[in-house]
């Protein structure tokens, strides 16, 4: 069944990036947030990373005081960022794979081979009325432990699908494990490298009910401003959904 209208949130991290260049105060990725809401966001999705390398302690603290639609949190499962997570309570924490040394996140999470603590995260988020999301690859494996793990939702990483857009491979993949989550009950996100050019086909898929986009949206708002920016991913997901 088709989502009456699929969610747009957006990552707001690389209006960060671009302030800590100069660790200044500018752009503010708070005031980011604000004028995505404005255009028409869903809601808004901030990873503060290990190392701190755009997103900051205290722009977490006050997405949540501010976000007027919905916080998302990304986030690596470790106890800093558990304990980080219970004490502000975004409305959802989508737990997220992490290396010091990645450039951007380069797979889904693995859930398979240490289920335990992947769980215990789970419940912890869980017990503080925090909604919890596994963003995995777009496989059966993946998306049926995320099931027994016991998360409402998933989200699809979709990295493979933008390097190579073109091979029927990485959106086939996408489409069998979208209805597969849906199946077993699970809510279906999907994200990762998406663009005007490229979120068609994903957005087509009639069980993913949301996408979290940001490099895109931000990198594009330098030429036409971010309200428009946004509005255009939109309308391109929106042409998508109808045809």
């Amino acid at each position: 069944m088709r989502a009456k209208q699929q969610r747009l949130y957006i990552n707001i991290d690389h209006v960060a990036t671009l302030r800590q260049a100069r660790r200044g105060a500018e752009p503010d990725p708070v005031d980011a947030a604000s004028v995505c809401e404005s255009a028409g966001a869903d809601g808004i999705t901030a990873h503060l990373r290990e190392d701190r390398r755009h997103i900051q302690d205290d722009d977490i603290d006050r997405l949540k005081k501010t976000v007027r639609t919905y916080f998302n949190l990304e986030m690596a499962c470790v106890a800093e960022m558990l304990e980080l997570a219970r004490r502000l309570r975004p409305q959802q924490v989508t737990l997220v794979p992490e290396r010091r040394e990645e450039i951007t996140t380069e797979g889904g999470l693995d859930i398979i081979s240490e289920p335990a603590r992947i769980r215990n995260a789970i419940d912890a988020l869980t017990d503080a009325g925090i909604r919890v999301s596994l963003f995995i690859d777009p496989t059966r494996a993946a998306v049926e432990q995320s099931r027994k793990l016991g998360v409402p939702a998933i989200e699809l990483h979709t990295g493979s699908y933008s390097h190579a857009p073109k091979s029927e491979a990485t959106i086939e993949a996408l489409r069998d494990s979208a209805r597969r989550a849906a199946d077993l009950g699970l809510v279906v996100h999907a994200g990762h490298g998406l663009t005007v050019a490229n979120v068609g086909l994903v957005a087509a898929i009639p069980e993913i009910e949301e996408l979290n986009i940001g490099h895109s949206i931000i990198s594009r708002s330098v030429f036409v401003g971010l309200d428009r920016a946004v509005k255009e991913m939109r309308e391109a997901m929106r042409a998508a959904r109808s045809s």
